[in-house]
């Protein structure tokens, strides 16, 4: 599916990729790049052309988020807490033994942290999938990541999270009004706080 959210273009992944979301010139989140053809296909079928992408910002390390950013020639921003996996290529931080793959060490340009701004979206640090997990916010839409999806899912702690700085995220954006939510897999959906406050329910919160 691809779909057109005010400005924000969404391309929902294929197999193992995750979702990507294009604003500008900016991607955010790449897929394993496994498949190069599908990825870059449906962004020409969006009207976007590869080569505009200047910026890439992952919101957290691990290789079905990041595989992908050697398609583009771009500059890489991510959490300083999570840079690191990706400038040594740390497979087992970006699990990228899990998909049967190997993770290219990158260059990072920038390392994000908590109430820095990707052109209007604001960065709110949610750890707790990785610890450099982050969500961008632009007072509409929330691009979660894989710190929550819609329905109340939330990302898996067991590959270098913690359950505790997760449930600590899901109160942050607990607190937001979000319409759009804009997960790293699955559907992205309208009425986005009540997804969250499902995922808060489900954690006990």
């Amino acid at each position: 599916m691809i779909q057109r959210l005010g400005d924000i273009t969404a391309i929902e992944g294929a197999l193992f990729d995750s979702n990507v979301y294009i604003i500008a010139d900016t991607a955010v989140d790449t897929g394993t790049g496994m498949d190069p053809r599908s990825l870059l296909g449906r962004m020409n079928e969006a009207g976007i052309e590869p080569s505009s992408i200047k910026h890439i910002v992952n919101t957290h390390c691990h290789f079905d988020h990041t595989g992908g950013n050697h398609l583009f020639d771009a500059d890489i921003a991510v959490h300083r807490l999570d840079a690191e996996a990706l400038r040594t290529g740390d497979d087992k931080r970006t699990v990228a033994y899990m998909f049967s793959a190997s993770s290219e060490p990158m260059e990072v340009a920038v390392e994000l942290d908590d109430g820095d701004f990707i052109g209007d979206f604001e960065v709110i640090h949610t750890p707790g999938h990785t610890p450099g997990s982050i969500c961008l916010y632009d007072g509409k839409s929330l691009i979660s990541g894989d710190t929550v999806f819609a329905n109340g899912g939330f990302g898996r702690v067991d590959v270098g999270g913690d359950i505790n700085d997760l449930s600590e995220s899901i109160k942050k954006l607990r607190r937001l009004d979000v319409d759009n939510l804009l997960p790293g897999h699955g559907p992205w959906v309208d009425n986005g706080s009540w997804h969250i406050e499902l995922a808060a329910r489900f954690l006990g919160l």
